[in-house]
């Protein structure tokens, strides 16, 4: 598999029809941090080390179960645009897109798997569906997890759990998130006091490329922020707990808004849909969010001709390094904002009010 082929194709952790609670469940994805014991973390490891380090694991992970019949990319031999391609698909992070010699993702041939060598920690194991399937999902993970430690040894304290080179990531070293679409709080201006109250109660809320990014198209994940002091599957359920909350709330907010403020909201989706239907220029923030508006047409049968699994692709395909590859050339800013509208308008076809 090349970097190139997964632009013909959605993403596995996108595709809508596949998931469960899919129409306010964007996708899920466990994180699982870990490290070599006796070598220093990446941040403090010398270059030949990291080096050595970067070929044992490499190495090690071509035998592992879910990677056999992936790839493995050296983040050092790829060009600046295939590194933010991969960023963009949450394969790699911002912070492995800017390393040097010596970092690198292995990637499973359905793209549900992902683990990055030597970003912050040694190894940062990832598992993403699409829709709410955590706790299958963990199950993945820590089978994972256990087959690669049964070949390199990780580092851990029989009083802390696994050591990390965040603080904030030692115990179990899980991050557990879901992606929401939360578009009808965030019309009655609810979202700001939603995200209070989850930060009061230990969890976060970010944008749709994680810490320090915005909720664009009204899309935000949620995670945990403590690792210590609870079991795996006690993060993940009190987090089902808290999505499961969320997603009442986003129903009852839709139900206000088609009961109550019915203009409002056809106007909202009718003023998505004209813009992505006649913009010659998009930039990517006002396109995630006339895509949002497009979406929440679709879920609450107010569009016909759309489907949320087809938005999912355009939001993927239209962003920057997507629509360079899509178009086999180097695109500045206008060009970029130019051929995204010109993608969207033929991806929608025939969509139209009801």
């Amino acid at each position: 598999m090349k970097i190139d082929d997964l632009i013909r194709r959605p993403s596995a952790w996108l595709a809508a029809s596949n998931g469960t609670e899919t129409e306010i469940v964007i996708s899920s994805r466990i994180r699982v941090a870990r490290n070599v014991r006796d070598a220093a973390f990446p941040g403090w490891a010398g270059d030949d080390e990291t080096i050595r380090l970067f070929r044992r694991l490499r190495d090690a992970l071509g035998t592992v179960s879910k990677l056999r019949d992936g790839v493995f990319w050296d983040i050092s031999a790829l060009e600046d645009l295939d590194r933010h391609l991969l960023r963009e698909r949450h394969l790699i992070s911002s912070e492995l897109a800017i390393k040097k010699s010596g970092s690198g993702v292995a990637v499973s041939s359905d793209e549900t798997v992902a683990v990055m060598v030597n970003e912050e920690d040694h190894l940062r194991l990832q598992i993403m569906r699409p829709g709410l399937d955590l706790l299958a999902m963990w199950k993945v993970a820590d089978r994972l997890d256990s087959e690669i430690e049964a070949l390199i040894p990780f580092a851990f304290s029989p009083r802390l759990g696994f050591l990390t080179a965040c603080p904030t990531n030692v115990g179990t070293g899980l991050r557990a998130s879901v992606m929401l679409h939360l578009p009808a709080l965030r019309l009655l201006n609810e979202m700001e006091p939603v995200s209070k109250g989850l930060d009061k109660i230990g969890l976060a809320v970010r944008g749709l490329f994680g810490e320090g990014t915005e909720a664009s198209g009204n899309m935000f994940q949620i995670s945990n922020q403590s690792t210590l002091g609870e079991s795996e599957k006690a993060i993940i359920q009190r987090l089902l707990q808290v999505v499961a909350e969320l997603i009442e709330h986003e129903q009852n907010a839709r139900h206000r808004l088609m009961e109550g403020a019915a203009d409002r909201l056809r106007d909202h989706i009718g003023r998505a849909l004209g813009v992505l239907n006649y913009a010659h220029l998009l930039p990517s923030a006002e396109a995630l969010d006339s895509l949002s508006g497009l979406r929440l047409g679709a879920e609450t049968g107010l569009l016909r001709g759309v489907e949320s699994a087809m938005v999912n692709d355009v939001v993927m395909m239209t962003q920057p390094a997507h629509l360079q590859k899509l178009s086999a050339k180097l695109l500045d800013a206008v060009e970029r904002d130019r051929y995204r509208a010109r993608l969207i308008r033929q991806k929608l076809g025939v969509v139209s009010m009801v």
